[in-house]
């Protein structure tokens, strides 16, 4: 995949003309993306209840219209925090990324788990950005921005395994293979069930399918995504977590590999169709190339 190339889900369409004039210095460039977006899960910020569905802009073309809808203006002027696009991890990221792609700079989300989120001994599934500087791939959490954290939110450690403040979803499930962590610690809120194993497959499911320019909302689920994780379903990921860790590590043979079987095996790929569970409530089926919604059919036991 070339990584200055645009997805559909990167696209900023005909808002392509709000990137031009973005800064070029990342540090700048993810202020401006922190100016655009307010986390729709941030204490200090009450969101209207009309912008509820904020959240389910699964593409970067409708985050900016809803953007421009309320402002109309350089993406750069001040906006309210209470008056900026609801969002979340995935969305500050993409829209870095789609900032950085405009520009001409290879860059890709990374989905996984993060352990700096004030909760001692939890990791918080997070997404952060890639990006190549010309010399080396490097590591941004655009969301979070300056502040008392043990390292550079524009340039944090590399990714290796599961010692460092953000750990890719297939280091965390190898961890978990290998017994090296508890998995019910990793999850979205140490409050709610949506945590371990199962997650942490869905999330490699997701690594992958970002990887190949699907860069899918949180909640969205597809192919083998499950709550009920069977021996076959570890299986299937064991060995695609194994694929993204030696692309990762620059084998060529094994990113070739996950695009052949991305292709091939409907376990991975969505095939054009997701099942989104916003956590606005709600189960809706969604057509990605028609971008059409449609109520989910009730699901045996759920």
């Amino acid at each position: 995949m070339n990584l200055t190339r645009q997805t559909a889900y990167s696209d900023p369409g005909a808002y392509a003309h709000l990137l031009d004039k973005l800064p070029t210095d990342p540090r700048e460039l993810t202020a401006v993306v922190r100016n655009v977006i307010t986390h729709y899960r941030d204490p200090t910020v009450t969101l209207p209840a009309d912008h509820a569905d904020d959240i389910n802009h699964r593409w970067i073309d409708r985050l900016l219209a809803t953007d421009q809808a309320r402002h109309d203006c350089p993406l750069d002027v001040p906006r309210a925090p209470d008056q900026r696009v609801g969002g979340c991890c995935r969305d500050f990221s993409l829209l870095t990324v789609s900032a950085l792609r405009h520009q001409g700079v290879p860059a890709r989300v990374r989905i996984g788990f993060a352990d700096y989120f004030f909760v001692p001994g939890w990791h918080h599934d997070h997404v952060v950005v890639d990006y190549w500087n010309g010399d080396r791939w490097v590591l941004v959490d655009p969301q979070i921005g300056p502040g008392d954290w043990p390292f550079d939110p524009d340039d944090m450690p590399r990714p290796e395994g599961v010692g460092t403040p953000f750990a890719t979803a297939a280091a965390v499930w190898t961890a978990y293979r290998r017994g090296e962590i508890d998995a019910e610690t990793y999850g979205v809120d140490p409050s709610m069930p949506i945590r371990g194993p199962w997650l942490i497959h869905g999330y490699v499911i997701g690594e992958l399918a970002a990887r190949q320019g699907d860069e899918l909302l949180l909640w969205d689920i597809w192919g083998g995504m499950s709550d009920h994780l069977d021996e076959a379903g570890a299986v299937l990921t064991d060995e695609v977590a194994g694929l993204l860790l030696a692309a990762d590590a620059g084998d060529e043979r094994a990113s070739a590999e996950l695009a052949e079987r991305y292709a091939a095996d409907d376990r991975l790929n969505p095939r054009g169709q997701v099942l989104s569970m916003s956590p606005n409530g709600g189960e809706v089926l969604v057509d990605l190339a028609s971008r059409v919604s449609a109520p989910a059919p009730t699901r045996a036991g759920h």
